[in-house]
């Protein structure tokens, strides 16, 4: 029985991470998340292209959703070289990470892995591609931190 356990939990969460979303908690409200995300990759020389308000955008159909925010950034260079190889990685670029209040109100950060999208689109420009992974990986890490 165990051994059964162990592999439906093992089948679950590589359900989880097979389609290239990772999710991680934030210690901060969604506000202050979306906050210090736009502060750190301004920092870092990425264009922020917008800040979407997925809440706001529901009252306005008097709908209802909790607090979401999704911010779209990107570095021009970077998304040029993985759409050179690929045109159509351009329906994932540029980036975007997406900060949301889930049922419990937690606030969580959510992002499609770079490994995600060399496999989607086919891309073999790695040096890239690592490099997407360990930034979003530091930057959501340090904007979900208590600060």
């Amino acid at each position: 029985m165990e051994v059964k356990k162990v592999l439906l939990l093992a089948l679950l969460a590589l359900s989880l991470f097979a389609d290239g979303i990772i999710i991680k908690n934030s210690q901060n409200s969604v506000e202050k998340t979306v906050y210090i995300l736009q502060n750190i990759v301004t920092k870092q020389g990425f264009t922020v292209y917008a800040i979407v308000d997925h809440q706001a955008g529901a009252d306005k159909v008097r709908m209802q959703l909790p607090p979401s925010k999704e911010i779209i950034f990107g570095n021009p260079k970077a998304g040029t070289l993985l759409m050179q190889e690929n045109m159509v990685a351009g329906l994932d670029l540029p980036i975007r990470i997406l900060v949301f209040e889930d049922s419990d109100n937690r606030t969580k950060i959510a992002y499609r892995d770079g490994d995600w999208l060399a496999a989607e689109y086919n891309l073999t420009e790695k040096r890239v591609l690592n490099m997407m992974n360990f930034t979003l990986d530091n930057i959501t890490t340090e904007a979900g931190r208590t600060n």
